[in-house]
């Protein structure tokens, strides 16, 4: 296993998409964890889902007094990306700001050439100019794209993108890589599989489900369904970004006497796919639970096997035993647990409109 060689006590940590799922529960992780941290956060609150929701993380955030600064704006405006990492120096950065979404990709491709490639190009030469620790940041198992060998490893080929999403973040890959090589900068990418919980995104299939079943609307399941996804936890993701933070990858001379590119990517995944008809029954029967919906709701009548769709792939399946010989790390919270939470969350959340 690799021994930390990055404290983090002190630092001052750059989180991009900090009012995002992700990178709000990162921000409050560390806060939580680490002495004297200083976190700077950017994020550009678009309305691809209810801003609301990300007000909402950033009042939490706000409410918990640490040495806190956040800034409204856009990776993808170099100047203000510049001023960032020149006013705060930070030591660590951790790219969460993109565009997600497979499906809208394929009907607002701008938006993510300009946050995926763009800001990312950005954030590298940031780095570039300003002396990091480590540079982490996050790409996608979307890069896998119609590959049929499964559990997908990082060691397979992933030259096969079906949608732009997909490719925008093979590309940061790439990028990184390039940086990594030309520039020693330490870099590790994160490729997360099918994230949930509480306060997550509304563009999800749990939530949109939820949204839909509680109006009494039909739900859609796509593949006549047949897909399989390998849902992970948020609190999972994070604790696996927080032990990859403190450990960047090493410099060192190759054996023809150049420098090796201090570069990594690792799963972060569940390694436990489950079958979207199951995943449906979980979450309605937890919704009931939790009082959200009548135990007589006629769950059979709202729902609709339909074709795949284009862009989708038909599972997601993480290798992730790099990261767990390397982190002694590997996300284990159990589907019925995860949907647990968020489904009381959920009611209060309807309640109320309070994201805790």
């Amino acid at each position: 296993m690799l021994k930390p060689n990055i404290n983090l006590e002190g630092k001052t940590i750059l989180i991009t998409g900090a009012a995002g799922f992700i990178g709000a529960n990162l921000v409050k992780r560390l806060f939580a964890d680490v002495e004297n941290v200083k976190v700077v956060g950017i994020d550009s609150i678009t309305d691809y889902y209810d801003v609301n929701i990300k007000y909402g993380r950033l009042k939490e955030i706000e409410s918990l007094k640490r040495d806190w600064l956040f800034v409204k704006g856009s990776i993808a405006d170099k100047p203000l990306v510049e001023k960032l990492f020149e006013e705060h120096r930070p030591s660590v950065v951790v790219n969460l700001a993109a565009q997600a979404g497979v499906r809208y990709s394929i009907t607002n491709p701008d938006a993510y050439i300009e946050s995926n490639v763009i800001g990312f190009y950005n954030l590298l030469e940031a780095c570039r100019h300003n002396e990091v620790e480590h540079l982490v940041y996050a790409s996608s198992s979307s890069v896998y794209g119609s590959n049929q060998k499964v559990p997908y490893s990082t060691d397979d080929k992933v030259d096969n993108p079906v949608s732009l999403y997909a490719a925008t973040k093979k590309s940061n890959e790439l990028m990184a890589h390039a940086y990594s090589k030309l520039y020693d900068i330490p870099s590790t990418g994160l490729r997360f599989f099918t994230v949930y919980g509480p306060a997550g995104r509304p563009d999800m299939a749990y939530f949109g489900f939820t949204d839909k079943l509680c109006k009494g609307e039909t739900i859609q399941i796509f593949n006549w369904g047949n897909c399989q996804r390998d849902f992970t936890y948020i609190d999972d993701i994070v604790e696996g970004v927080v032990r990859v933070m403190q450990h960047a990858p090493e410099k060192h001379t190759g054996e023809d006497g150049l420098p090796v590119p201090p570069y990594k990517v690792y799963n972060i995944g569940n390694s436990n796919p489950e079958n979207l008809l199951d995943f449906v029954t979980i979450l309605q029967e937890e919704l009931v639970s939790a009082g959200i919906l009548p135990a007589d709701y006629d769950f059979d009548s709202h729902k609709q096997l339909v074709p795949m769709q284009p862009g989708d792939v038909p599972v997601t399946y993480a290798d992730t035993t790099p990261l767990e010989s390397d982190f002694g790390f590997r996300p284990s919270t159990p589907l019925r647990t995860g949907l647990r939470a968020f489904a009381r969350w959920y009611a209060a959340y309807r309640q109320g409109g309070n994201i805790r």
